[in-house]
């Protein structure tokens, strides 16, 4: 359903995240946060229809969220159950793949 380099929507973001790693239950999302010259990441559980940061206090989280391994490596972690997302910070995923990469009209009217 989703590859690796969709870009997602979410309904409260202006700027697409991009899927860097996934399977048929997790998106790993990145988009850059060039204030820090960094990423800002986000996990999607599809099947509990979540998203959030990951379960690890340090700042960044568990893994390097800026590589293409580090993401892989978080995705291969959260269905060990070595990662999860975090309880404190969850919300719900509204998200959607737009074809045309445009964010849908009345999103942000």
């Amino acid at each position: 359903m989703y590859n690796v380099g969709d870009k997602i929507y979410f309904m409260e973001e202006k700027r697409p995240y991009t899927v860097r790693a996934c399977d048929e239950r997790y998106l790993i999302c990145t988009k850059p946060f060039n204030l820090q010259h960094t990423v800002q990441y986000t996990i999607v559980d599809l099947k509990e229809g979540i998203r959030g940061a990951d379960n690890y206090w340090k700042w960044g989280g568990y893994d390097d969220y800026t590589t293409d391994e580090g993401c892989r490596n978080v995705l291969e972690n959260l269905n060990s159950g070595e990662v999860e997302i975090s309880y404190r910070n969850r919300i719900p995923a509204i998200l959607n793949v737009n074809p045309s990469h445009k964010v849908p009209n009345g999103w942000y009217d």
